[in-house]
């Protein structure tokens, strides 16, 4: 099964190994009787335990090998998988969900409620690194175990059967549903999974999966392929055989693969790559439902004081920026996603609200000489930290440039591996430091909860008592238009008064995929792209 290409000059250098649908790099053998697709993904970052600490290769593996209780279609219908049903309280406060009798585990053992149950406890101990542990704390008690305040047997998560799972909360919360694709709420399997550290999440003899695809081969660094589960409920409504996803350090090298057939899908590349292949059916543009931003680090001065980082905010141009980043990417000056629709206007949730501030050099340098450092004297020198990525290594460079001329502050660059940029985030360790959210669920508590003084993933050291309230009272809010309105007072407090961050940029995702791949679909939270149910021809 041979693909036409679209031979890009750029890539002409790219050695011409074409054979079959799926990649040559792995020495797979003739794959023609097989249906069987090649990824390209970013290099290889965190863990495959939803436990524990997630980010880029988990959420590539879980979208195709792990079966939430339910999700929400494109329509923002509920689509069952883990679970058949569910009832719920009238005031929000207590769920009772009802598995499915034919899910199995890939060894063919029962998937139970006990397996559920297993992955919110590790994840409430503190030592799993989970940074989504925080989506917990709805839970009875919860966040008082995870902060060793409470013993485990006091959680407010009952199993009274194999195949029953009850949820009782600490107070009514309206968007629970969309809280049940996370990590943390997906099963890992009682009899294998023990701890993040163990290593079980990556061997496939241990790491089992519920839902279509489970893990086959795992090689740090290189690829990780999943083959069909056949002990899947639906398992005849998944077409293809096998995925295997490769890492590459860079998009450029992730387009080249492409070119040169090693892979049949790459994402999230280049915008030069549009017009290379403007036209082709190869192109696929789609929206991320994601913000690129930075984040201050309040325990380092003077970012502790609010003037300064105003400045900052004020200082950047954005349309400049985004000019030179690339056709990708549009000015955001919210922390909540451009594109993230709000289901009560079926609007552009942050087009429900004036923007939070307006660029203004002028004001800038005022407000850094109010704070003491009139025309950027006597500021410390600081750092930005950010990932070896292209776009993320064109932006630290305009960003430098656009402080210096506009502020007269020189900021040093400190460029890092993906996963040690993490690391430094994480540990507060950073001045500056650069940060991208991709939505989890289609709600803005996905990003405002990121802000909470209690968020495993607030990593600025914000402790600010109005914004809890505010974002709080949003969960318990049973009226959509009110529940906006805080939603979005939420927002102008952290971004547009005490302006925790920098919003920079909106993104399309520029990806390649082969036009005989069919079935592809999106996820509505994230816009990612799914290949459960994909075929080929």
């Amino acid at each position: 099964m041979r693909r036409k290409r679209f031979t890009a000059l750029v890539l002409a250098a790219a050695v011409f190994c074409m054979t079959a649908m799926s990649g040559c790099a792995q020495g797979q053998g003739d794959k023609e009787a097989k249906k069987e697709i090649t990824v390209a993904i970013n290099s290889e970052t965190g863990t495959l335990d939803p436990a524990g600490s997630i980010a880029l290769t988990y959420l590539a593996y879980s979208v195709s090998a792990l079966d939430e209780l339910l999700t929400y279609d494109e329509n923002g219908e509920i689509e069952y998988r883990a679970a058949e049903s569910y009832e719920v309280n009238e005031d929000s406060a207590l769920w009772t969900f009802h598995l499915r009798e034919d899910a199995l585990w890939s060894d063919g053992t029962p998937v139970t409620a006990a397996d559920f149950l297993n992955t919110i406890r590790r994840a409430l101990d503190p030592a799993s690194g989970s940074g989504y542990a925080v989506y917990l704390f709805p839970i009875k008690n919860a966040e008082a175990i995870y902060n060793g305040e409470m013993s485990m047997d006091s959680l407010g998560v009952e199993t009274p059967d194999d195949h029953t799972l009850i949820f009782r909360l600490e107070e009514p919360c309206v968007y629970f549903l969309d809280l049940l694709r996370l990590p943390v709420y997906t099963p890992s399997c009682e009899k294998y999974a023990d701890s993040v550290d163990s290593g079980w999440d990556k061997n496939p003899q241990t790491s089992l999966s519920n839902g279509p695809f489970a893990l086959e081969e795992y090689v740090p660094d290189q690829y990780f392929v999943l083959k069909k589960n056949e002990a899947y409920w639906n398992k005849d409504a998944v077409k293809l055989d096998r995925i295997t996803y490769r890492f590459f350090d860079d998009t450029q090298a992730m387009a080249a693969a492409y070119e040169t057939g090693e892979v049949d899908v790459a994402t999230s590349l280049p915008s030069t790559v549009m017009e290379l292949y403007r036209g082709k059916d190869d192109l696929l543009v789609t929206d991320q439902i994601a913000t690129r931003y930075i984040y201050f680090n309040l325990n380092v001065k003077p970012f502790d004081d609010v003037r300064v980082r105003e400045a900052f905010n004020l200082a950047i141009d954005r349309e400049e920026l985004c000019r030179i980043v690339g056709a990708d990417t549009e000015p955001s000056y919210n922390l909540v996603a451009k594109y993230m629709t709000d289901k009560n206007t079926g609007e552009r949730f942050v087009d429900g609200a004036d923007q939070p501030f307006e660029e203004n050099v002028e004001r800038a340098r005022e407000l850094l000489a109010e704070a003491g450092y009139p025309n950027g004297e006597g500021f410390p020198a600081l750092t930005y930290k950010y990932p070896t990525l292209e776009m993320d290594s064109d932006t630290a460079q305009v960003i430098k440039e656009q402080l210096k001329k506009n502020l007269n502050i020189d900021i040093e660059l400190k460029a890092q591996e993906l996963q040690a940029n993490y690391s430094s985030r994480y540990a507060g360790d950073f001045d500056l430091c650069r940060m991208n959210w991709t939505a989890d669920f289609a709600d803005p508590y996905t990003y405002l909860s990121m802000l909470l003084s209690n968020s495993t993933y607030n990593c600025s050291g914000i402790q600010d008592a109005e914004y809890d309230a505010i974002v709080e009272a949003s969960g318990r809010e049973q009226d959509p238009g009110v529940r906006s309105d805080l939603l979005h007072q939420a927002e102008q407090r952290a971004v547009g008064e005490q302006f925790y961050i920098i919003p920079l940029y909106a993104m399309k995702s520029v990806n390649l995929v082969s036009p005989e791949i069919t079935g592809l679909r999106q996820v509505p939270a994230s816009g990612a792209l799914e290949y459960r149910y994909a075929d080929i021809g």
